[in-house]
C-alpha cells in the first residue's frame, strides 16, 4: 500500500490517552492508515510528503458550538467584531459603511461588545451620530441584543407606552422612553422589519465562513441553530445547497431550532426536517433549546436575584424561556425520538432546570444514544458539576470567556456577587468529578480560532495580548493542555457523532492539522501565537498557508 499524504519529521499528537505521541502519519483512502515509522514505510512515488520541520501535527478541531452563516454575512458585510471594543471606533466604521449602502434603505451590521458602552447599553443618540437618516438594525456579538437608532423605533412604533414583550426588555430612559437597546425577544419588534437576508446570501456567508473555519484547523462543526433566529434566516437551505453542489468540504452536524413560540408538537415537524436533510455531509441530527439569557443583560436565569450597583438583590432572576416542567416534557420526547438535545443554559438555575429535564429523560426512557450536551455553562451550582457525569451529559463550553476582561468585571461579576461569582466555568471540577466535554467557540459571538481558546482554557487569562495587570480567573478551574485539546478534537467529535475523528490511529478520520510550532514545548502563554498552516478534511487538503 501506497499512503496518498506522510507528515513526518516532528511531533505528531495522537490525541489518544494510551499512546498520544507519534512520530509520523500516513493517511490514504481519506483514513489513517499508520503512525511512526509504518507510516514512513509507505512513501511511494505519488505520496506527498511534507516535512514537518519540528512543527506540531494533530487531530483536525471540530468546533461543538458555532454559527458559521452568521459569521460569514458578517465577514461579508459591515462586522465590529475584530475592532476594538470603543464605542466611536464603532461610530466611525459605521459611517463610512452607511456612506456605500443605498439611500434610505434599513441598514444592517453586527458585532459590537457590551464593554464598550457605559452598562453595556448603546444610545439611539449616538447611533443617530453615525446614521440619522435610515432605520438601523445591530445585534451585538452575542445576539442577544441588539442597537437600534431614532428612525428604527419610530418605523417600529416603540415609544414609551410600548409594554416590554414576554421574554424581551426595552432599555430606557428616566422618562420610560427607549433608549436605543433591545433585549432578547424585544429585538424582534424591529427585525421583523428588517429585509430578509436570502438563501443565496446565506449560501456566500457558508462558503466564506467554511473557508475561514478550514483556516483555523476546524474541519467540522455543530452549527448550533438551524432555523429562523434573529434577522439571518434558516442556514438549513443553504446547507442543502452546499452537499448538492458539492460545495461543503466541513462534515457539519445541525441543532434544529425548538420554536419557543410552540409546544411538543413541533417534534414532528423536527424529525420530517432531520429526514429530508440528512445528505452528504450535513446531519441535522440535534435540536437546539435555548433556555435563559446572558447573565450581563440579567437575562441568565439565576436561582437568587441579580444585585444592583450597590450590592443589594433586585428581584431579577433571570429567564426561563421554556417552563421547566414543559423542557423536562420536550427533552423526553426528543430523547424517544432518538435526536441529541443541544441546550443553551447560562445561569445557575437554567442550567439546573436543564440537568432536572435530562433526569426526567433518563428515568422516563432509560439510556439513550442521544449524546446530550448543555453549553457555555457560566454559572453552575457545585451541587451540579457532578450530575454531568452521572446523567451521561457532555459539558461543551466556550473557554475563551473564562478570563478577567471588561465585560466580566464591570457587567457581569459585581451583579453577580459571591459565592456566585466563584462558581463561574468550573472546567476543572467538571473533569475531576467524570464530566465529558466538548468545546466550541460560539462564533461569531467570539474568536472562532480554536487556539485562542485553548489558551484561555489552560491559562484563565486573556488570549489577545491584553493579559497584563489581570489576574487569572478561578485557576484551579484551569484544565492541562492535553485536556482542552481533548475538548476541541475527541470531545466535540463525540457530541457530533463522529465517532472516527478527534483522533490519530489506524482507521481513523484523515483530518490533520498542522501548527507552524510545537505548543507542548512553548509556555502556555503562547499558545494563541501559533498559526495553521495545513488542514486535511478526509485525507483532502483543504487549506494551505
Amino acid at each position: 500500500m501506497q499512503a496518498d499524504l506522510l507528515l513526518q519529521g516532528g511531533p505528531v499528537w495522537t490525541g489518544r490517552a494510551d499512546d498520544p505521541d507519534a512520530g509520523a502519519v500516513a493517511l490514504q483512502g481519506g483514513r489513517v492508515v499508520a503512525l511512526d515509522a509504518e507510516a514512513a514505510s509507505l512513501a511511494g512515488t505519488d505520496t506527498r510528503v511534507v516535512d514537518l520541520a519540528g512543527r506540531l501535527a494533530l487531530p483536525g478541531f471540530i468546533d461543538a458550538h458555532v454559527h458559521p452563516v452568521q459569521g460569514g454575512l458578517g465577514l461579508q458585510g459591515c462586522t465590529l467584531t475584530e475592532l476594538p471594543d470603543d464605542e466611536e471606533v464603532y461610530l466611525r466604521a459605521l459611517d463610512a459603511y452607511a456612506g456605500t449602502q443605498p439611500a434610505g434603505d434599513w441598514m444592517r451590521a453586527s458585532g459590537w461588545s457590551m464593554s464598550a458602552f457605559p452598562g453595556g447599553t448603546p444610545t439611539r443618540q449616538s447611533l443617530d451620530r453615525a446614521v440619522p437618516d435610515r432605520p438601523v438594525f445591530l445585534p451585538n456579538r452575542d445576539a442577544h441584543s441588539a442597537w437600534v437608532n431614532s428612525r428604527a423605533l419610530e418605523l417600529a412604533g416603540i415609544d414609551r407606552d410600548t409594554p416590554d414583550p414576554p421574554g424581551g426588555r426595552i432599555e430606557r430612559e428616566p422618562d420610560g422612553t427607549p433608549s436605543g437597546t433591545l433585549h432578547e425577544r424585544a429585538m424582534e419588534l424591529v427585525s421583523v422589519l428588517v429585509p430578509p437576508v436570502d438563501d443565496e446570501q446565506r449560501l456566500q456567508g457558508l462558503l466564506r465562513a467554511q473557508e475561514h473555519l478550514h483556516a483555523l484547523g476546524i474541519v467540522a462543526w455543530q452549527d448550533a441553530i438551524v432555523g429562523n433566529y434573529a434577522v439571518w434566516g434558516d442556514p438549513y437551505p443553504a446547507y442543502l445547497r452546499a452537499v448538492r453542489d458539492d460545495l461543503l468540504t466541513a462534515r457539519v452536524t445541525g441543532a434544529l431550532w425548538w420554536d419557543r413560540n410552540r409546544g411538543l408538537e413541533q417534534v414532528d415537524d423536527l424529525v420530517d426536517l432531520r429526514a429530508e436533510g440528512t445528505v452528504g455531509r450535513f446531519r441535522p441530527l440535534a435540536v437546539k433549546i435555548m433556555q435563559d439569557g446572558i447573565a450581563e443583560s440579567f437575562t441568565a436565569g439565576m436561582q437568587e436575584p441579580y444585585l444592583d450597583g450597590h450590592g443589594h438583590p433586585t428581584g431579577n432572576r433571570g429567564l426561563s424561556y421554556v417552563e421547566p416542567a414543559l423542557l423536562a416534557e420536550a427533552v423526553t420526547l426528543l430523547d424517544r425520538r432518538g435526536f441529541q438535545v443541544h441546550v443553551h443554559a447560562i445561569g445557575d438555575r437554567a442550567v439546573r432546570e436543564t440537568l432536572d429535564a435530562f433526569a426526567a429523560a433518563r428515568a422516563a426512557n432509560g439510556p439513550s444514544a442521544g449524546r446530550h450536551h448543555l453549553a457555555h455553562l457560566q454559572v453552575i451550582h457545585p451541587d451540579d458539576v457532578p450530575r454531568f457525569s452521572a446523567l451521561d451529559l457532555t459539558a461543551n463550553v466556550q473557554p475563551l470567556w473564562a478570563c478577567h476582561e471588561p465585560q466580566m468585571d464591570e457587567l457581569t461579576l459585581p451583579f453577580l456577587g459571591e459565592p456566585r461569582g466563584s462558581w463561574q466555568y468550573p472546567f476543572g471540577d467538571l473533569l475531576r468529578c467524570g464530566a465529558r466535554l466538548a468545546a466550541g467557540s460560539d462564533w461569531p459571538v467570539s474568536s472562532a480560532d480554536p487556539l485562542h481558546g485553548i489558551q484561555v482554557a489552560v491559562t484563565r487569562l486573556r488570549s489577545d495580548g491584553d493579559a497584563i495587570g489581570y489576574e487569572p480567573l478561578l485557576p484551579d478551574q484551569a484544565i492541562g493542555l492535553s485536556d482542552a485539546l481533548r475538548a476541541y478534537t475527541a470531545g466535540s467529535a463525540y457530541v457530533t457523532h463522529d465517532d472516527d475523528a478527534g483522533v490519530l490511529r489506524p482507521g481513523s478520520r484523515g483530518d490533520v492539522v498542522v501548527l507552524d510550532r510545537d505548543i507542548f514545548s512553548r509556555p502556555a502563554e503562547q499558545i494563541s501565537s501559533a498559526c495553521v498552516d495545513l488542514t486535511v478534511v478526509d485525507g483532502r487538503v483543504v487549506h494551505e498557508r
